[in-house]
């Protein structure tokens, strides 16, 4: 089957590590499936992993691709839960197994023709919602489900602050945020990224580090320290921050003072559940909203849709389709 795959380690030109061509079709242990992949989505996860980033050489050649969305066995119209965990083990969280993977880190992933996975992590389809469009969800929009339905403890009506608009999970959250009755409202550098934000449903959207109009109920960040502070000043008192991710480093300051002094809670997320993803989906086909497409390439040229995260000249997922 065809497949792209990371066949090296390169932190400084990550695609050069990029290869594409025959690998051997998957053979599925007791208890897995084999999906034929219809669409499969990019994610940062990918860039990351051709850097050396929760992948180690010692498992190369590996085929990349944590998200997708097929056809089972049986012909059943699946997403793949890219979560590889046993929820008995996280206290029924599969993802707080501490041996808990992601889909391409031990495991084949999704850039590929076919992909073996645990039947369990198999999630039906609804016609409502294309292929490409299912392919985008089980990673950036799971991950956004999560920090907001989960983790936020907001009550619709809220004021929510998504650092970083423009990522995958920022985008993930104005949309979800919107469509769930929050009011959102977002930081970016870039005045296009602004623009895009406030495009797809953000009330307001700021330069980075900005002094806001009010302070809000929760901030979303997914940036790490260049933010960190602007994200604690930006809280009301008793406000709190959810962070998934930390792109720009991990060691901010934490401003323990601020911390208890204004009674702020930090909680941190990663992904979510099959069952959160089958909620997500759900809540896409009730309220019509559908993930940022920003192209669809096929499988063959993987490369320029890694470029183009890269180099940041995306706005919304890149799909492949085999």
């Amino acid at each position: 089957m065809f497949a792209v795959t990371a066949a090296r380690i390169d932190a400084e030109n990550p695609l050069s590590a990029l290869e594409t061509g025959e690998r051997p079709d998957p053979k599925p242990a007791d208890g897995w499936d084999v999906v034929t992949v219809k669409a499969t989505a990019l994610n940062h996860h990918d860039v990351w992993s051709l850097r050396g980033v929760g992948l180690p050489s010692d498992r190369l050649p590996m085929i990349l691709g944590c998200d997708a969305a097929g056809v089972d066995s049986d012909g059943n119209d699946v997403v793949i839960h890219g979560v590889i965990g046993d929820p008995e083990a996280g206290n029924g969280d599969e993802t707080l197994d501490p041996k808990r993977s992601l889909l391409s880190e031990r495991y084949p992933g999704t850039f590929a023709e076919k992909v073996a996975v645990p039947r369990r992590n198999l999630v039906p389809k609804p016609a409502a919602l294309s292929f490409e469009e299912a392919a985008c969800l089980p990673t950036a929009y799971l991950t956004a489900y999560r920090m907001l339905f989960d983790k936020s403890g907001a009550q619709p009506g809220s004021t929510i602050l998504v650092q970083g608009a423009g990522g995958g999970v920022a985008t993930a959250l104005i949309l979800l945020g919107r469509a769930a009755g929050y009011r959102m409202w977002a930081t970016s550098r870039s005045e296009e990224k602004r623009a895009a934000a406030l495009k797809i449903g953000a009330d307001q959207a700021f330069e980075s580090g900005a002094r806001l109009p009010e302070r809000v109920d929760v901030v979303m960040d997914s940036v790490g320290q260049a933010t960190w502070s602007h994200s604690l000043k930006s809280l009301r008192p008793g406000g709190r921050i959810v962070t998934c991710g930390a792109t720009s480093g991990q060691t901010p300051s934490a401003e323990l003072n601020r911390v208890f002094f204004t009674q702020l809670s930090v909680v941190g997320s990663t992904m979510g559940t099959r069952d959160q993803l089958g909620r997500l989906i759900r809540f896409c086909e009730q309220t019509g909203t559908r993930p940022l497409i920003d192209r669809v390439l096929p499988l063959s040229q993987a490369a320029e849709g890694f470029g183009a995260m890269i180099d940041g000249t995306h706005n919304g997922k890149i799909v492949f389709k085999p």
